[in-house]
């Protein structure tokens, strides 16, 4: 089991906003820590894999829920 060490709850909010909040996210997450990222816009499922690949963070998991929302577990890179 994976110990969500923060989560951010983006429902409702569009493109660029989940991403800004996950990249201030990061910057206060310590290396190895683990970031829960619930969402409902669909750019996220392009965007936050994105973020991850460009930046060296682990996308852990990524799916979509059973009311259409979309759910994202990231780790953040060891420095």
């Amino acid at each position: 089991m994976t110990t969500i060490d923060h989560t951010l709850d983006t429902k409702g909010l569009i493109c660029p906003e989940p991403v800004m909040m996950l990249h201030k996210t990061m910057r206060q997450a310590l290396g190895g820590e683990h970031i829960e990222i619930l969402a409902t816009d669909p750019a996220t499922t392009r965007d936050i894999p994105n973020f991850c690949r460009h930046l060296g963070h682990t996308l852990v998991d990524q799916e979509t829920l059973d009311d259409g929302s979309y759910r994202y577990l990231v780790q953040k890179k060891q420095v």
